[in-house]
């Protein structure tokens, strides 16, 4: 029988938009990662030289690298569980009516998901501005003494977070009531009739027909955030001392600031070693016949 073609040409789109920015980015990384590329071997490649593996054993060699490393596994500890949990539970609550206060507020949670990273942070920037921020002002005025939300080493990382979980949950909560609208009616019908409570029927039917919608949320979530890039650029540049530098905005300052190509393309082939390697993880772990 023909095979129909339909579904490739729906899919060809997306395919192509991955092979230009996904996979070719890494093939052209592998090589680069054995020289020296920098501006002038843009302008000239006979400037180009091999050095085999040298930038992967300064790359190893670099505390920043691992400063960098060990930065972008503190935001995915805080943040993916973090933004999986809070989009459950938002989706939950509005999922419980379908008039048109609850449509538009879904429409407003998805707002920071669209909206121009330039644009939040600015806004994200003044609220927590040490001296003139709102959030210090409430802290004022409840007699509590000012934080230095984006120059503490510490508080840094949990402000950053917070910016990107709050930008992070519109997409999931759109996944999380495509798949709450999926769960039959009458398995929680049944549910009320044997009196089962609100939060029996949540954790008895609803959580377990939502694993696979919980499967591909985690996975895309902490390839984003093992990706974590645009907050910590736009809102602190990485600083301070490096406290909130992720592993992506370690490899752009040292490929685009500093003009070491080279050196940033093996990080960049370390860096998709790595969410290649806890994508898989993932993926084992996961029973095959719990999402059926």
């Amino acid at each position: 029988m023909k095979q129909p073609l339909a579904p490739y040409a729906f899919i060809a789109p997306a395919m192509l938009l991955l092979l230009a920015f996904g996979v070719l980015p890494i093939l052209v990384a592998l090589p680069v990662s054995v020289t020296d590329m920098n501006l002038a071997g843009l302008a000239d490649w006979s400037r180009i030289e091999f050095v085999g593996l040298e930038n992967y054993r300064r790359l190893f060699a670099d505390p920043d690298f691992w400063q960098a490393l060990a930065n972008t596994g503190i935001f995915a500890v805080l943040g993916v569980p973090a933004v999986i949990v809070v989009s459950f539970v938002v989706a939950l609550l509005l999922h419980r009516s379908e008039n048109r206060f609850y449509r538009a507020l879904r429409a407003f949670y998805f707002v920071p998901a669209i909206t121009a990273i330039v644009a939040v942070s600015l806004v994200w920037g003044y609220l927590l501005n040490t001296q003139f921020g709102l959030v210090n002002h409430l802290l004022s005025a409840a007699g509590l003494p000012p934080a230095h939300w984006l120059s503490d080493p510490v508080l840094v990382k949990f402000s950053v977070t917070l910016v990107a979980v709050w930008r992070g949950t519109g997409l999931n909560i759109i996944i999380f009531l495509a798949a709450l609208k999926g769960i039959p009616r009458e398995y929680l019908e049944a549910a009320e009739l044997d009196g089962a409570s609100g939060l029996r029927k949540v954790v008895s039917i609803v959580i377990p027909l939502l694993r696979f919608a919980f499967f591909f949320v985690a996975v895309t979530t902490v390839i984003a955030w093992l990706q974590f890039f645009d907050e910590p650029y736009v809102l602190t540049k990485g600083g301070p001392l490096g406290e909130s530098t992720s592993i992506s905005l370690f490899l752009y300052q040292k490929g685009f600031s500093a003009s070491q190509f080279g050196y940033a393309g093996a990080g960049t082939i370390v860096l998709f070693l790595i969410i290649a390697g806890v994508t898989l993880i993932q993926l084992r772990a996961r029973r095959p016949d719990a999402y059926r």
